[in-house]
């Protein structure tokens, strides 16, 4: 059984959450994304239950080694935690799902002691191979409190059942199992070549909640590289006409 945690979401669109532990009570969180903690509050970090368990986090993309931060005072006490990019924090109440949520790797930020992080393959042969970055899931399982990131503007979609949706597979951010999971090719050479999204979607069928992001982290960090890479261009062109000049004898500069 899950810590049974108290906390607030902080910010807008640069979110932090304050998590409240009574005594003996502990969170789990992701190495580095603690932002303050109150005194009295001990951190242990571990792999989260021996190698081969900080092996499979690390296919996930997250480190190898997971924080717990347990409350050793004889009152409450807080600690905190941001978002590494600018977008939500989605809590999860999983004893209110079922008990168990899937959810894209690297969205993990922190979950009350007791609920288990794990990952989670796709079951279809066609995700697995085209699934991109929707290949490998992570499962959050337990009743209790355990809290995801997202990017950007955050939708969430309640399926009915056999309603179909079509999503990016960058922007899916979490979904319940109850939910199936494939990945289908967008079809049409012009679409494959020119479209832009990419030669695969996700295809969600319902019953069951889905959380969207409208702000991968991949596609905030393709735009930061093609930015920087055009300015490196503009930068070496002005100067090489510069120096050319100068060199050439050109009296202007």
């Amino acid at each position: 059984m899950a810590d049974i945690i108290d906390y607030k979401i902080f910010g807008d669109d640069m979110q932090l959450v304050e998590v409240e532990l009574d005594p003996s009570e502990g969170v789990r969180a992701e190495v580095g994304a603690m932002m303050y903690m109150d005194d009295g509050i001990e951190m242990q970090t571990s792999t989260g239950g021996g190698l081969f368990k900080g092996f499979k986090r690390m296919l996930t993309g997250d480190g190898f080694f997971i924080t717990t931060f347990l409350n050793t005072a004889q009152n409450k006490r807080r600690v905190a935690f941001g978002a590494p990019y600018p977008g939500k924090i989605i809590p999860l109440e999983l004893d209110k799902l079922g008990g168990e949520f899937l959810c894209q790797k690297d969205s993990f930020l922190c979950a009350a002691n007791g609920i288990d992080i794990d990952i989670a393959f796709t079951k279809k042969i066609g995700a697995g191979l085209f699934g991109g970055e929707g290949f490998i899931l992570q499962r959050l399982s337990g009743h209790g409190l355990a809290f995801v990131q997202a990017g950007g503007a955050i939708v969430q979609r309640n399926l009915q059942p056999g309603e179909v949706l079509h999503v990016d597979t960058g922007c899916l951010v979490a979904f319940h199992p109850s939910v199936d999971y494939d990945i289908r090719f967008i079809g049409g050479f012009k679409n494959a070549l020119f479209g832009g999204e990419g030669l695969f979607l996700v295809k969600l069928t319902g019953p069951g909640p889905v959380y969207l992001q409208s702000l991968p982290f991949s596609r905030l960090a393709d735009r930061i590289i093609s930015a920087s890479r055009s300015n490196r261009e503009e930068s070496k062109g002005i100067g090489g006409g510069i120096l050319g000049g100068i060199l050439g004898g050109d009296k202007s500069y």
